[in-house]
């Protein structure tokens, strides 16, 4: 499956780069105000007939999907969780830090997650309990990286990993409250996975994200020992639990991270 679904990531990035690689980008505004270009509805179309092809047996929701009801959603027990191109804003300004997020979801959880950055040629992958890899083409052909968070160490100055787009007061006010701290900022789902590859120890994310904005890269994290859990409750983000697809506030860490502090986490 994992194989299959790293396939299906790169002919969505591909459609996607055809897009980027014109002098003018066509963007339009969602009701909800966010921007969507002609490459998230390319994307969007590669990967539902891929998933229809290969994985039939779940329903899918993508974030350019129409609309599914709650009552529909409810039943489903495994589906598909979708983001063509998360990181818009990105793809707009052509900063490269954009991606395609493919999740299987299970009674809740992330189990299976696929996030590929096109203009970076980085693909993460991970099946909670069996795994996490990091695949990267370079001039030498393509290396293939095991990611393993299991004997990661904080350091004196532990690194945070912030939205390039997005920086709320609750976020602003959480690292100021860690100390002395280096501070990185990048764009899209590839927040998790600075910390699943160990290059950040803390993603806080006291602001809106949407269910298909993090359902790939927490499988990717969680399969590589991390932990996503909500903020301040510290209990695991789930997904499909309510009509609304907007996630609470979370942190995601290495468990490393959780054990080292509870800087404004019991304050």
């Amino acid at each position: 499956m994992l194989v299959k679904l790293e396939q299906l990531a790169k002919q969505a990035g591909a459609a996607i780069l055809r897009v980027y690689g014109k002098p003018a980008l066509s963007v339009t505004q969602k009701l909800d105000d966010s921007p969507v270009t002609e490459a998230d509805i390319a994307s969007h179309n590669v990967i539902i007939q891929g998933l229809e092809q290969h994985f039939a047996q779940y329903p899918i929701l993508s974030e350019e999907s129409a609309k599914i009801s709650w009552q529909q959603r409810r039943q489903w027990q495994t589906y598909w969780l979708i983001d063509p191109l998360d990181g818009t804003k990105e793809f707009i300004k052509r900063n490269g830090e954009f991606t395609v997020n493919i999740a299987l979801i299970h009674q809740g959880k992330p189990v299976v997650g696929v996030v590929f950055a096109p203009v970076l040629n980085k693909c993460y992958s991970g099946i909670v309990g069996q795994g996490a890899w990091l695949s990267q083409v370079t001039d030498i052909g393509e290396k293939r990286t095991a990611l393993s968070l299991k004997h990661r160490q904080i350091n004196a100055q532990p690194i945070v990993v912030g939205s390039r787009s997005h920086m709320s007061p609750d976020v602003a006010n959480y690292v100021a409250s860690i100390g002395e701290h280096s501070m990185q900022s990048v764009g899209s789902s590839l927040k998790f996975c600075m910390v699943a590859e160990g290059l950040a120890d803390v993603y806080p994310r006291l602001g809106p994200t949407s269910e298909w904005d993090t359902g790939a890269a927490q499988a990717v994290l969680e399969s590589a020992g991390g932990q996503v859990l909500i903020y301040p409750q510290l209990e695991p983000l789930i997904y499909n639990q309510q009509d609304s697809v907007l996630n609470p506030y979370f942190i995601a860490a290495s468990p490393a991270w959780f054990q080292h502090t509870d800087t404004a986490i019991n304050h």
